[in-house]
């Protein structure tokens, strides 16, 4: 069972949807209670980190997660803030992440900007694999998904990154460590390439740090 976190933020039900066209069992979780038969987690996300930290810890399941996620070792992918809010914290807000990465979040720069970058980065862009298994098995040479930002997601350990992307600057667009996986891009709008990304997280098994 794969469980969509439904703290209010995110495109939960398009993400619902798609796994239901997969044929893969989905339910969306909106209390700590529902969490407990989650043994696959999507933690979506939009919008400003602070607003949607807050929106997380005030529906009761961050504890939950934090159990499931690092205790437990349940499989979990953050989408777009989602994957901003596993990072230790963001230059967008005060609050504190989650924490299951070392890293930080920092406002794209326009240091290397042209007429064509302007933020939010928001569009179709190519995606480069750093690996092409696991999350990123089967997406082909010419992977291209959805974004839309103006945040990244910098870690500290080269090792968590799984693709990279170019929009004024470099930056991680993929990232896991153990069975904490994110992506900056939003796969539920990123048609084939997105679909098999979803399916390829429903089939993962046995991640372990």
């Amino acid at each position: 069972m794969i469980t969509i976190v439904d703290y209010g933020v995110g495109n939960v039900q398009a993400l619902a949807n798609i796994y239901k066209r997969l044929d893969v069992p989905c339910a969306l979780a909106r209390t700590r209670a529902e969490l407990t038969e989650a043994r696959q987690l999507i933690l979506p996300g939009v919008g400003a980190f602070d607003w949607a930290m807050a929106r997380l810890q005030a529906s009761g399941m961050r504890e939950a997660l934090d159990d499931l996620v690092q205790a437990q070792g349940r499989p979990i992918l953050g989408i777009c803030v989602g994957m901003q809010m596993m990072a230790r914290g963001s230059a967008e807000g005060q609050l504190p992440g989650l924490g299951w990465f070392n890293a930080q979040v920092y406002r794209l720069t326009s240091q290397q900007a042209t007429s064509r970058t302007y933020l939010p980065h928001m569009g179709w862009n190519d995606v480069e694999p750093v690996r092409s298994d696991g999350l990123l098995r089967d997406l082909g040479d010419q992977a291209r998904f959805y974004f839309l930002h103006s945040y990244y997601f910098a870690a500290k350990d080269p090792a968590d990154v799984l693709a990279t992307t170019q929009y004024g600057e470099r930056f991680a667009c993929a990232v896991q460590r153990g069975n904490v996986f994110g992506t900056q891009f939003h796969p539920e709008k990123s048609h084939g390439w997105g679909i098999q990304l979803l399916k390829n997280f429903a089939e993962l098994a046995n991640v372990s740090n």
